[in-house]
């Protein structure tokens, strides 16, 4: 044990509570306060200083409590100045009608037989050409074209007649 070590467990002994109560005071949070303390500790005690006893430590202490919650409160209220300079003017997009939109093109595609799926999305997602999604499923092209329109039938009669869809679809987008 060294002294320091006994000088920490004498003042949490006889101030820990006074401590404690003057943190929550600053922050006006018990659990706040106690991290306060927490912090203040550590930042008196990392370096090795001439401390006579308890009272004098818990003065160091109290110190840097103050310091500590001063430069928090500080460090705060410059981030509210400048957080809201940091996000656009602009209004954030509502992606409710995009997010339909995906989950009703991932419903179409669920209703497509595997080669069909795969076409679809090489065609319209990948946006390869027909004679492209023919060379990768090695397959002739014609019988891509009806892979093709037999897959945007019967995706048709799931997602029905939906431009926002179709747009998904056309586009390829993968919102």
């Amino acid at each position: 044990m060294s002294a320091d070590d006994d000088l920490m467990r004498d003042l949490l002994a006889r101030a820990g509570g006074r401590l404690a109560a003057y943190g929550y005071l600053l922050t006006g949070s018990q659990h706040a306060g106690e991290d306060l303390v927490q912090d203040a500790i550590v930042k008196v005690f990392v370096r090795r200083r001439r401390i006579p006893n308890a009272a004098a430590a818990e003065g160091y202490v109290r110190a840097a409590m103050r310091t500590l919650h001063l430069d928090r409160l500080r460090r705060e209220s410059r981030w509210r100045r400048v957080a809201p300079g940091l996000v656009g003017a602009s209004e954030l997009p509502d992606h409710a009608e995009a997010i339909a939109a995906a989950d009703a093109v991932a419903r179409g595609l669920e209703v497509l037989s595997p080669r069909q799926r795969t076409a679809v999305v090489l065609r319209y997602f990948d946006d390869l050409t027909v004679a492209d999604v023919a060379h990768e499923m090695r397959l002739a092209t014609g019988t891509v074209k009806r892979y093709l329109s037999e897959a945007l039938e019967r995706m048709g009669g799931v997602l029905g007649d939906d431009p926002e869809i179709a747009d998904v679809v056309a586009k390829g987008d993968r919102r």
